[in-house]
């Protein structure tokens, strides 16, 4: 049985009502991980990928770049080998590198049936400068995300769009192999696929139904029976359908970010929304909510991608001790940054310090977020979840698309999370004049 959590605090003013907003879950990213011929996206430790250049950061992905110490040891929770883009830390090989330089091939194509409506250019230019700064501010600079664009014109496939079969939830064969093949057997008299890390496909916005109906985007990753390019599997790819624009005036300055979420695939992170929405996560990690304004990662996922040091996680796992920590928040660079509470081999408690800055630009109440991460978990079936300390309050924003529920989430000082089965507290203690917070963690 699952422990039941509780808060401890003053009672808060109720919030106003809930935003009524349409939330379409995205497919998601890996259903299955016994082959990849009938993965949506494989999740397989395969080693293919797309070869790095020459005199490219020799930083791999999670399992080179990581953070470790003897201290955090008891942090690495893993999960059993059959789970779908575990949470686990390490994350498995065949990713694609997440620190360093990092070459991202990106293609426009279009098809007979859905010629490409104005310039290549301007669908390029729907997500790019921005997911390139979006890496930067959430990786302190250390993701260096090259987008490099050899074929500035429409890449004509030669069949309809529709001959390809690809709908919501559509496997890898035979649909995907057949496309991926033409994009390269179009794309290779011009592009070198060895000098790239991932590969990012931007598909004319009318090839398939409104991403208002339906959500096409996908990523496949990892995956080793990828057709082979210039000698290498064409392993990690991102695909960006029709444009996610509710109509409510913010695509322009946040449609981008379907791409960065579909790019946190093939750096090995999971969905974070379930069928039923972004009701485990909400808005605060961009895997689990990309409509609307901008957000960032969680701190769990800036560790497992060599975003954070040892030096700014701690690792409470001692029983029978209460320790004091301070926490900068995640937005900022350096600092204290992350404290784990692991509750056996595979779960644990994650704390982290959310405020307004860098890419939390919709945080309303600034506070320690406490989150749960299970590595046994699927993706897109709550790997993680959110403990809120104001149930039921409506929430604090008013932001298009964000999940308003879980936006007050963060406890502030005098705040404390419970888990009485396995006399766990965490304390917000105090905050000071730099916006530094102190928690404090008793086991029993």
């Amino acid at each position: 049985m699952q422990p039941q959590p509780e808060t401890e605090r003053p009672s808060p003013a109720r919030a106003g009502e809930p935003l009524r907003r349409r939330i379409r879950p995205r497919r998601a990213a890996a259903l299955a991980s016994v082959t990849v011929l009938t993965l949506a996206v494989s999740t397989s430790a395969g080693t293919g990928r797309l070869t790095p250049p020459a005199g490219s950061t020799p930083a791999g992905a999670g399992p080179v770049s990581l953070a470790r110490s003897s201290a955090l040891a008891p942090c690495m929770i893993t999960g059993d080998a059959a789970v779908q883009m575990s949470e686990g830390v390490p994350t498995p090989g065949g990713y694609a590198r997440s620190t360093g330089t990092v070459r991202a091939l990106t293609l426009m194509i279009d098809f007979p049936d859905a010629p490409g409506r104005g310039s290549a250019r301007s669908r390029y230019e729907e997500f790019f400068p921005q997911t390139r700064e979006w890496f930067r501010t959430a990786s302190y600079g250390r993701l260096d995300y090259r987008a490099e664009t050899p074929i500035k014109r429409w890449l004509r496939m030669p069949k309809p769009f529709r001959a390809y079969g690809i709908e919501r939830g559509a496997p890898f064969d035979p649909g995907y192999r057949e496309l991926v093949q033409d994009i390269v057997a179009a794309a290779d008299p011009t592009v070198d696929f060895r000098a790239y890390d991932l590969l990012n496909v931007l598909v004319t916005p009318n090839a398939g139904p409104s991403a208002l109906d339906t959500v096409l985007s996908v990523t496949f990753a990892g995956n080793r029976e990828a057709p082979v390019a210039d000698g290498v599997p064409v392993a990690n790819a991102s695909f960006v359908y029709s444009r996610q624009d509710d109509g409510s005036g913010s695509y322009d300055r946040t449609g981008y970010r379907v791409l960065p979420h579909e790019n946190g695939h093939v750096f090995g992170l999971p969905d974070l929304y379930t069928q039923e929405g972004g009701g485990a996560v909400g808005h605060w990690d961009i895997m689990s909510e990309d409509w609307g304004a901008n957000n960032d990662l969680l701190g769990w996922h800036k560790w497992k991608l060599g975003w954070l040091d040892a030096t700014q996680i701690a690792c409470a796992a001692q029983p029978g001790t209460t320790t004091e920590y301070t926490l900068t928040p995640l937005s900022r660079t350096g600092g204290p940054k992350l404290v784990f509470v692991p509750t056996g081999p595979r779960t644990g408690y994650a704390v982290e310090l959310r405020t307004r800055g860098g890419n939390d630009e919709t945080v309303c109440r600034p506070g320690i977020l406490i989150y749960k991460v299970d590595a046994d978990v699927d993706t897109g079936m709550g790997p993680v979840t959110v403990y809120d300390s104001r149930t039921d309050s409506g929430g604090c924003t008013r932001s298009p698309n964000v999940h308003a529920e879980l936006s007050d989430a963060p406890f502030t000082p005098g705040e404390s999370f419970l888990d009485r089965k396995r006399d766990i507290r965490i304390t917000v203690t105090g905050a000071d004049v730099k916006g530094d917070y102190r928690v404090r963690v008793s086991r029993g």
